[in-house]
Order: structure tokens, then sequence, then C-alpha cells
């Protein structure tokens, strides 16, 4: 059955394309007089309006900005073909590849194994081995909606039979899974760094401690609620014996992200070679260790990841010429003077800037958000005396929330599909425990040193 709503919403796309499109004339020709960046918007708006996916918006959009500016069309499959080029893309399939086969190959149900002797007996124990377990399997996927199916698919489940609310149960996987976006090896983080310049280990490396942080305040949220709603733990007492008999059968998998990043920041292989090194790694635990990888779930993996990255990588091309567009505008500078008189506050600049990220992440998705608005943005910023690696995971952060805010809260979606809950109750379900993402947000905007601590201690301060 989902299999054919996929078919319909996917030959849907054809028609409202084509609507779109036969819209764009007129409203060019209504628009002639107007500049760029008001066409691009109004075009945009009124394309994902109308049910338009946004890869295809952007592309009417950049379509619309460049009849105005009497811009070749070419520019679209130049930008297209650039965006394709960086080497370091390549660490996004291999990173998503890699969490695929850890994730059939066993490993999640071993990291889940660790989490229940971890914190498994304390108040509302179920919901502190998700958000544990989520950032051991973070460190292994890069992504957040696959954190939240690895982890959720096991613990929603064991959480609901325990007596935990359908909501609450989901939203604690939602939430705990977007971790995936901020510990390393971030896909986000990934994004940020190809549009920006910024080195990818310095941003892995100062996700490292804001990841933790957030996990540590998830968990003492979900600890109040569990503590006031009465879910208990498992009724074992905390034991060294059985945890450290849990890490010795979960070595294989604990062992997965000290090799991946320790090798990046050791300096032994690059991001690129480290994303390869995870699927070899994954491939062959999986298959020789554990052996939970048949070849029908390593078919179901390399399926997977086919989609999605399919997916990433069209959102990529389509919006990389819009992104190209506002330069070419030279809308940060429009940007830098509407914020000249807050120059003397950067503080306030940021939260402005978070407010937006996440009023726009309820409808856009992280990807094209990222790409389109850090040109705007990025240049803002680093005149302010910003530091770039700051602003890499403020943004990621600020995008995280939209992985948890409807309409377009993917997380939300996972959770509520395998908790078997609507999508308005668990975007209530959440609520509370979006208060630790906008703690961070301000730790990240008044007290930003720390996060930089890291990354200046191993490669120093840059010049």
């Amino acid at each position: 059955m989902s299999k054919l709503n996929d078919a319909k919403s996917t030959t849907s796309i054809i028609p409202i394309t084509v609507l779109a499109a036969l819209t764009l004339g007129l409203l060019t020709s209504i628009f002639a007089g107007v500049n760029g960046p008001i066409l691009m918007a109004v075009m945009f708006v009124f394309a994902m309006a109308i049910g338009v996916p946004i890869p295809f918006a952007a592309g009417v959009a950049t379509v619309a900005g460049l009849s105005i500016a009497d811009i070749p069309m070419t520019l679209m499959a130049q930008a297209a073909w650039t965006a394709f080029e960086p080497f370091p893309l390549v660490t996004i399939p291999l990173f998503i590849l890699a969490g695929q086969l850890m994730e059939q190959g066993g490993m999640s149900e071993k990291l889940v194994n660790i989490a229940q002797k971890l914190v498994g007996a304390y108040k509302g124990g179920l919901g502190l081995v998700t958000v544990v377990a989520c950032m051991f399997f973070a460190a292994l996927s890069g992504s957040g909606p696959a954190t939240t199916a690895a982890i959720g698919s096991i613990t929603i489940p064991a959480m609901q039979k325990e007596g935990y609310k359908s909501s609450f149960a989901g939203a604690i996987s939602a939430a705990a899974g977007a971790l995936g976006s901020m510990i390393p090896p971030s896909n986000l983080l990934i994004i940020f760094a190809l549009v920006t310049d910024v080195s990818i280990p310095r941003l892995f490396l100062a996700g490292i401690v804001p990841g933790i942080v957030l996990g540590l305040m998830l968990m003492v949220v979900v600890f109040i609620i569990s503590v006031k709603h009465g879910y208990g733990g498992n009724g074992e007492k905390f034991r060294w014996s059985p945890l450290l008999e849990a890490f010795w059968e979960g070595k294989w998998a604990v062992m997965a992200p000290v090799i991946i990043l320790g090798g990046i920041y050791a300096g032994i292989f690059t991001p690129s070679e480290a994303a390869a090194v995870a699927v070899a790694y994954g491939l062959f635990v999986g298959m020789f260790i554990y052996r939970g990888l048949t070849w029908i779930k390593l078919f179901h993996a390399f399926k997977f990841t086919a989609i999605v990255i399919g997916t990433v990588l069209f959102i990529l091309g389509s919006t990389k010429a819009f992104g190209q567009l506002v330069t070419i505008f030279d809308i940060p500078s429009s940007v830098l003077a509407l914020f000249q008189g807050l120059v003397e506050y950067p503080w306030l600049v940021m939260l402005l800037i978070g407010v937006f990220y996440i009023i726009v992440g309820m409808w856009l998705e992280s990807i094209p958000q990222i790409i389109i608005f850090t040109a705007v943005f990025f240049p803002l910023i680093t005149s302010l005396g910003v530091d770039p690696v700051v602003f890499g995971i403020f943004t990621v952060m600020t995008c995280e929330i939209g992985f948890l805010t409807p309409p377009i809260g993917v997380n939300l979606f996972v959770a509520a599909r395998i908790s078997k809950i609507t999508i308005e109750e668990i975007s209530v379900g959440v609520l509370p425990l979006l208060i630790p993402y906008v703690l961070m947000i301000f730790l990240l905007v008044f007290f930003s040193d720390w996060v930089t601590y890291l990354p200046n201690l191993v490669y120093g301060v840059p010049r």
C-alpha cells in the first residue's frame, strides 16, 4: 500500500511541475519590471504552495531569475555539474551505506543492549536507553532520520509495551535521532563544509561536545517526564559485570566510531577515505562477525542508499544554481546593509538568523536550506567576527529543530510511522524535548568558545 502511495505521489509531481512551468511565463511577464530576487521568491513560494517538490520549486524559481537577469539557461547545467564535482561529496553516499550496513548487520541491536545495561535500571530507563543508543548510532550513520529509524524501530515498541504513551515514546526517538545530524560523521556538516570551504575535520571535531551535551540535556528532560508519569526502569540494579559483558559482546559496534573518527582526527585517512573504511568495516562485521547481514539485507541497504543519495544529489544540483543566483544578485550585500545597524550586536544577528532558520525549517528540507541560505548569511556572519565553525554547528543545530517541526519534520514522520500514531499526536509529544535544542542555541550564541576548543587543540587556531 505504501509503495502504491509513493508511486502516486511521484507521478503527481509531473502535472504539478508542468502547471508551475506554464505559470512561469505568465508570472515572468507580470513581474517583468521587478528585480530578480523578488521574482525568485514569488516563484519559489508559489511553486511550493501548489505542491511542487522543493528541488523542482528551486528549479522553477531559478529559471525565473535567469529570465529576468538575461542569463543563459546553461547556468543551471553548469551549476549542477559543479555541485557534483567536489570529491568530498563521495563521503555522503558512503556514510549512508555504512550506516545501513551496520544497522542491517545487527550493530544497532548491540548498541541498544549496551545502553540498556548502562541506564536501563533508572526511571524512564527505556527512554534513556533510546537517547544513549541514538548517540552511539549517530556516530555510525551521520543521518538524523536514519538514526531515528534504526534505534526507534527497536525501542519504541519496547516503550509502548512498558506503558509509555505512544506520543512520548515516538517523540524521544525523533528528538534523540536528530543527534545524527550533529554527532560526526554528519551529512549536514559535510554539506555546510562543501558550501563554505570550511574544514570537514574541524566541523566534525566541533560537533562532538555539543552533540554529547545535547544528548545529556535530552536525558534530563526524559527523566523528569518519566518520573512525573511513573515510567519505571527495568527493576534491575546497576551492575558493572552485565555492562562490561554487553560492551564485550558489542565491541565491534563500539569500535566502529573509534576507528572511523579516530582515523580522521589522527590524520591516518581523510573523511572520504574514512567513509570507505566505514563501508568495508560494516560489511565485514555484518557478514562475518555478527552474521546478520544477508544477501537480501545487503540488497536493501544498497537500494536505500541509492534512493537517498539520488534525492540528495537532485536537491544539491537544483539548488546550487539557486544559490549562485543569490550571489549574482548580490543578496548577501543587501542582507549586510539590512543588518548594518546591528553590527555591534553579533549575538542579536545570530538569534535573528536562528529564528529565521527555525521558521524556514518548518517548510524547507535541511539540505536545500543550508545550500540556499548559507550563501546569504555566511558572508554577513564572518564579517561580524563569528567563527565559521561555530556558525556551522549553529546552522546544523537549527536544522535539527526542522527535523522535529511539522509539516516537513522528517524525524517526526519516521517516528510516527513506527509508533503508529498521527503526526499531530507526535508533534505535541515532542514539544518538551525541543527545550534542550533551544537552550543549545543560546549556548552557541552567547558562549561559543567551548565549541572551537577541541578543533583548535588538535589542529591549532586558524589564521
